[in-house]
């Protein structure tokens, strides 16, 4: 999948194209629906299948104290969206001047001038340009004038419409199954392993904290049951994906005072994963974060939390 970072990036030869656009973050399954129509329709009119999405999110940008903790970091999302299929994707960095475009203008200038649309795919609430003035009539009328088509896809869901924001709610609450069914995957955290206070060790469960360069929304504090993920290792490699134990929150036993993301790689302390980027897929939430009167409190409830993730991990195939 190429990734254009900007219109200058975009191949002066690129031909006709199939286009959608939004921010895509978390890419769940209400994203992929319409990413699947946008691949189909592309092949059947030998056509570029292009996603164009933002960066930063926009209210990040317009209004910061209203804009949401991204599911996904830009890195990640790519990765998702590689995974449906595309062509390409068109990442047009998130501005002031930028958000001042016309619905008329935004079209021109991405749709027509540089990808060449014979079609555009969007869903019922799309809104673009200034002031978010443009909506899907605005496009059809457009697409009229520039010879495009307009598809549009109803919102899809269980009941009630797949969402990033239904996904953030539920993360927020340590519901990891809930948002997996949004999502249409386990939700991931990722970053670098780094050295904590080596307490888990000294308590025979040795954890791999995750540094403060961490990506994906942290969900609420607890304990939960996933799976370790080390992206630098080759597929199929026995030690790449590992059941673990996770961890989240601010260790209040030993009155901490940050947040941290640690796990505990099941029946292993042979493993020395410093300065190794992987990631935390997180299956169930077991219980919240406790503050236990003491050390062997603390290691009987550690020990019976990996009993449960063993039996929750032994059933469950990792992704």
């Amino acid at each position: 999948m190429h990734v254009w970072n900007g219109l200058t990036e975009v191949p002066s030869d690129l031909g006709r194209s199939v286009v959608t656009l939004g921010n895509f973050d978390g890419v769940h399954r209400g994203h992929r629906a319409v990413l699947g129509q946008l691949v189909e329709q592309a092949s059947t009119r030998e056509a570029t299948s292009v996603a164009v999405t933002f960066d930063p999110h926009p209210l990040a940008v317009l209004f910061p104290e209203r804009a949401p903790t991204p599911l996904t970091s830009l890195p990640q999302r790519l990765s998702l969206l590689a995974g449906t299929g595309l062509d390409a994707v068109l990442v047009m960095e998130f501005t002031t001047d930028f958000a001042r475009l016309t619905p008329e203008e935004f079209v021109e200038q991405v749709f027509v001038d540089a990808l060449h649309a014979c079609a555009v795919i969007v869903g019922e609430d799309t809104r673009f340009g200034w002031r978010n003035s443009g909506n899907v009539e605005t496009l059809r009328e457009l697409g009229k004038t520039h010879d495009f088509d307009v598809i549009v896809l109803a919102d899809l869901g269980d009941g009630e419409r797949w969402s990033s924001t239904m996904a953030r709610a539920q993360l927020a609450e340590g519901d990891v199954e809930a948002a997996a069914v949004v999502l249409g995957r386990p939700h991931r955290v990722c970053g670098t392993v780094v050295h904590g206070d080596h307490r888990g060790r000294a308590m025979g469960y040795p954890t791999a904290n995750l540094g403060p360069d961490v990506e994906g929304l942290v969900p609420a504090d607890g304990v939960y049951a996933g799976w370790l993920v080390r992206h630098d290792l080759p597929e199929q490699t026995v030690d790449r994906v590992l059941p673990c134990a996770v961890s989240i929150g601010t260790n209040p036993t030993f009155d901490g005072h940050d947040r941290r993301v640690e796990g505990y790689v099941l029946d292993r302390t042979d493993l020395d994963l410093y300065g190794e980027r992987v990631c935390y897929e997180l299956i169930k939430r077991l219980r919240p974060t406790l503050k236990y009167e003491g050390v062997e409190p603390l290691v009987q409830q550690m020990r019976a939390d990996v009993a449960q993730c063993r039996d929750i991990l032994s059933t469950i195939v990792p992704s």
